[in-house]
């Protein structure tokens, strides 16, 4: 039997997933490392009896295991060429909270964050917090031993970690956690492969020289954050090595042993309560990275809960991201470097003190130039623009990229500025300006060198630099690895970093555990090189790819996919906001994610061996789930936009395989529409009636439980016609051009008479010329052609006409967006498109800087009491801003609005529609729009500017929204 005969026969034991197609295994032949490694296979366990079949396939067939959660891991933690064992997906549930005792007890696929809000009713958190924390699982912290901006408070995963539930490399179970001396010595006399465990780690650690052998060539032991190697430092600690009241656990070792001992199935974890509600975080700025290395021990004297830095280059990527730009809000000038340092207490004014204080030493010390204080929302938006921080550092455009290499260095406090000083030097040396970030309170800076490894001189530079900065931390007895674990990138030095004789016992140790090297071989012992298997092949001939849509400011397609760098960022769940990535939450499968579609097209585009390098059944498969929502351009941190990826996409395989019958009808429903406007009630007859319409679904491949949208009586064109006639031309306040879009002048005329009846009251007036149609059903479906078409009819049409002081405006988002987005990369004049961009508006916007203006004011509107629920489109979320419809519905006095913290409506245009992404589509809006609508009572308003969510809303949850405008026109006074 071949291989692959033998993965179809495990395949049929599996209870749960197991994949071995080329498209999943290059999704997960990498992570957020340096690192590419394809895969045998990616399997999804869904049950302990699965993992025992996996470890016996991997005996039986001498390949491995790799176990992944979220898959965020920067040293490579994640990559290997046996079997990727995914547990995010179904090892997920959240199984005791002892709240007498202050622990939890769940399986690895728990979601820090999600664990956290669970907990909150209790009064409990646990706190190591990660910058991703919103989608990073317990089981990858434990494998990591993970800190983040907490440690400095309350210590490091491994001080959490109680008990695991563990399957060993022979397939028996086993429970690790404390144990008295006596039960410790029984463990030794077993005759099992647990019993074995204990006498090797007895055996290997008596000894008095043994021990004073680790003490010597260990990190310092004050430096908490510390992963280098096996923490065999801690077991030494214990009650059976020392006279010590420390009992012993072996969960101190499996911590940080990133999955090479055994395969965790279930963890139990110590809780805190949770921290003082009271937070101001102190945000001082620096002139110097030194001057802000020297005050980082003055701070810490503060009994601060966070002490973070970020520098000039983390601060200067912040201005590329429309999320992150409005979280710098509280910068000041330029500074090199900020330290966030955050004060806690029970009230504000004993806050308000304890920043004060902190604030008059900054102060004395002459170090900073500047150091505002960040309180309620504000702390918020400053601590998300921290954990951006590394993926943000995929906004470098270009082949230079940060390296994750050096970043996760950890020195005693005292050594810090020191150490930084001495490093800022023998990156002089390189002709490096690095990059500095992260826990400076911890004494550990995320640094990273800036290198091109496509080519072999910088590749050779990787292991140069990495090399002297691990003697470095050796001279200051430091850890080359504080929370981001030895992977692949650090494994190499871990004989330097302890000693050849210390390795030894690591060596040993997995042995014990795991003799056939089973489990995530490569890592920490019998290290792979760090300088192969890289994600890229250095040197290589770069492929030219000719596109439709202009990529030249990401230097080309290729690059744009090659942004993304793995922070997993589309995998937050919808509790945790935003919109990214709407059928990554509805599937939970990491194909379905903005990551797996920008390194699937990397991968393609790449390796690809055909004239065209997108004809790629996989690529269709990766990019079927996409909803073109572009969450991913504004939220991703390195604005990695999929939407226009997918779109080029779709344009170029329908070149080798053509165009089907339903995507022309979608691409085409604006012709199809004028035709229906001709004779409306026979049109909606037919979409409306059951016979009928069915016939039609069916044709078209529709759900058959979708509702057809049904065409105005009359289009806005002909409405205009007529209503012109009756405008005052007088002393208008201002003249706006209105984008009448092929939505709402066939669909929702209605609401284009809204506008036109509520600016004309306000005394606006308003000129609706013979434009073409937007375009964007032709995007949608990658008739890119069509799309470029219109782009350049209505840059033509509209590029003499639009100015500040004539505005463009729109109703329909997906449509008046265009001007702003996708025609700055389909038009021929560049130039006016982008004149065009800045004066065009979606009439949210234009209200709102119109009520700013005093123009508009609420003396006009009813006094009337109304409560609105007001649900974004994804392009305005993404492109503009949801508070602007906010401010609109809120312009009489007593409506009370709410925006429903809702991501994608799920309907995306056509993608509801069809058949076989129903489902998808109904699941997406389940997650937060429809429960919310629903309870909402029958007086409430529900509000959507977007056509799609209108739909969306009617169709699952019997309910129909308003457009603002239409809201903003009922509520004028006569």
């Amino acid at each position: 039997m071949t291989l692959t005969s033998h993965l179809q026969a495990l395949r049929k034991k599996f209870s749960g997933e197991l994949f071995y197609d080329d498209l999943i295994k290059s999704i997960y032949a990498t992570d957020a490392s340096v690192y590419r490694m394809l895969p045998l296979a990616v399997a999804y366990p869904k049950n302990e009896e699965d993992i025992k079949e996996l470890i016996r396939f991997a005996k039986t067939h001498k390949t491995s295991l790799i176990p992944r959660t979220a898959g965020t891991s920067l040293a490579g933690q994640c990559v290997g060429e046996g079997i990727v064992v995914d547990v995010s997906k179904y090892f997920t549930k959240i199984i005791e909270v002892d709240e007498k005792a202050q622990t939890v007890t769940v399986q690895p696929g728990v979601v820090r964050d999600a664990l956290n809000n669970h907990l909150r009713p209790y009064g409990l958190f646990f706190a190591p917090n990660t910058s991703t924390s919103n989608r990073c699982m317990i089981g990858g912290m434990v494998g990591n031993n993970s800190s983040g901006t907490t440690s400095i408070q309350y210590g490091v995963t491994r001080d959490k970690v109680q008990e695991i539930h563990a399957i060993l490399s022979d397939g028996s179970e086993v429970v690790f956690n404390e144990t008295t001396v006596e039960e410790f010595q029984a463990k030794t006399k077993q005759t099992d492969l647990e019993g074995h465990v204990y006498r090797t780690v007895f055996e290997e650690l008596n000894s008095r020289v043994v021990r004073n052998q680790i003490f010597e060539n260990f990190p310092k032991p004050e430096i908490h954050r510390r992963n280098t190697g096996y923490a065999i430092d801690e077991l030494i600690k214990t009650d059976v090595f020392s006279k010590s009241d420390d009992k012993f656990n072996m969960c101190k070792l499996l911590s940080g042993s990133e999955g090479t001992l055994a395969f965790t199935t279930q963890i139990t974890l110590k809780l805190d309560k949770l921290p003082p509600l009271e937070a101001i975080v102190v945000a001082v700025h620096f002139e110097s990275i030194q001057s802000c290395m020297n005050a980082v021990a003055l701070t810490m004297k503060h009994n601060l809960y966070a002490c973070e830095m970020m520098d000039k280059t983390i601060l200067d990527c912040t201005k590329h991201n429309k999320t992150q730009l409005e979280n710098r809000q509280f910068i000041v000038k330029d500074p090199k470097a900020i330290l966030m340092c955050e004060v806690r207490a029970n009230t504000s004014s004993e806050v308000m003190v304890l920043a004060d204080k902190l604030i008059e030493d900054i102060k004395a010390s002459n170090l900073s130039y500047a150091n505002p204080k960040l309180v309620g929302e504000d702390v918020n938006k400053a601590n998300n623009l921290r954990s951006a921080g590394l993926g943000l550092l995929g906004n470098i455009i270009g082949d230079k990229k940060s390296a994750a290499c050096i970043e996760d260095t950890a020195v005693a406090l005292p050594d810090l500025a020191n150490y930084i000083k001495e490093f800022s030097a023998l990156m002089k040396g390189y002709n490096q300006d690095a990059i500095y970030y992260a826990h400076a309170g911890a004494g550990e800076l995320h640094l990273r060198p800036i290198l091109n490894l496509k080519k072999a001189e910088d590749v050779v530079l990787f292991r140069k630099i990495t090399t002297d900065v691990a003697r470095l931390v050796k001279k200051y007895k430091g850890s080359m690895s504080g929370e981001h674990g030895d992977g692949i990138v650090r494994a190499e030095f871990i004989p330097m970093m302890i000693g050849d004789k210390n390795y030894a016992i690591l060596k040993e140790i997995k042995t014990a555990f795991d003799a056939d090297n089973i489990f995530n071989p490569g890592k920490i012992v019998d290290a792979f090189k760090m300088d192969q298997s890289l994600r890229y092949k250095a040197d290589r001939l770069e492929p030219e790819i000719e596109t439709l849509l202009d990529f030249s400011k990401s230097q080309g397609i290729l690059r744009e996919a090659e942004k993304c760098n793995g922070s997993g960022d589309c995998r937050k769940l919808p509790e945790f906001g935003g919109t990214m990535c709407p059928s990554y939450r509805a599937t939970r499968n990491e194909k379905d994610t903005t990551r797996a579609r920008a390194n699937a097209l990397r991968e393609f585009l790449t390796n690809s061996s055909k004239s065209n390098r997108f004809n790629h059944k996989e690529l269709k498969e990766v990019f079927d789930l996409c909803l073109s929502c572009k969450a991913c351009a504004s939220e991703c941190p390195s604005s990695v936009d999929v939407a226009s990826l997918k779109a080029e996409f779709q344009f170029q395989y329908q070149k080798a395989n053509g165009i089907s019958l339903r995507t022309k009808a979608f691409a085409y429903n604006n012709s199809l529409n004028r035709y229906g406007s001709l004779f409306p009630n026979i049109s909606n007859f037919v979409f409306s009636n059951g016979f009928t319409s069915s016939i039609l679904k069916k044709s078209l491949n529709v759900a058959k439980e979708r509702s057809l949208p049904l065409i105005s009586n009359k289009s806005l064109y002909k409405y205009y016609s007529s209503f012109k006639t009756t405008w005052n031309r007088g002393n208008y306040i201002k003249k706006v051009y209105f984008f009448n879009d092929e939505f709402t002048n066939y669909l929702d005329a209605s609401i284009g008479i809204d506008v036109l009846e509520l600016l004309k009251s306000l005394n606006y007036f308003v000129e609706i010329i013979d434009n073409a149609e937007s375009g964007r059903s032709f995007l949608s479906k990658g008739l890119l052609e069509q799309a470029k078409d219109m782009a350049n009819k209505n840059v033509s049409i509209f590029r003499n006409l639009v100015s500040a002081e004539t505005p463009l405006i729109g109703i329909e988002p997906s449509a008046i967006l265009t001007f702003r987005d996708e025609y700055l990369k389909l038009t021929d004049d560049k130039t006016s498109a982008e004149a065009l961009s800045k004066n065009t508006f979606l009439i949210e916007e234009f209200i709102q800087q119109e009520i700013e203006l005093g123009n508009i004011k609420p003396e006009q509107f009813t006094l009337e009491t109304r409560t609105i629920k007001f649900h974004g489109h994804c392009h305005q979320k993404s492109l503009g801003n949801q508070l602007s419809s906010f401010a609109v519905l809120n312009l009489p006095k007593n409506y009370k609005v709410t925006i429903i913290p809702s991501g994608c409506c799920g309907m995306a245009g056509s993608f509801g529609y069809e058949k076989e992404h129903y489902e998808v589509s109904m699941n997406i809006g389940e997650q937060t729009l429809f429960p919310t609508v629903r309870k909402a009572s029958k007086d409430t308003i529900i509000a959507a500017n977007g056509t799609s969510c209108r739909h969306q809303i009617k169709d699952g949850t019997q309910r129909l929204a308003k457009h603002p405008i239409t809201i903003l026109r009922e509520a004028l006074l006569n």
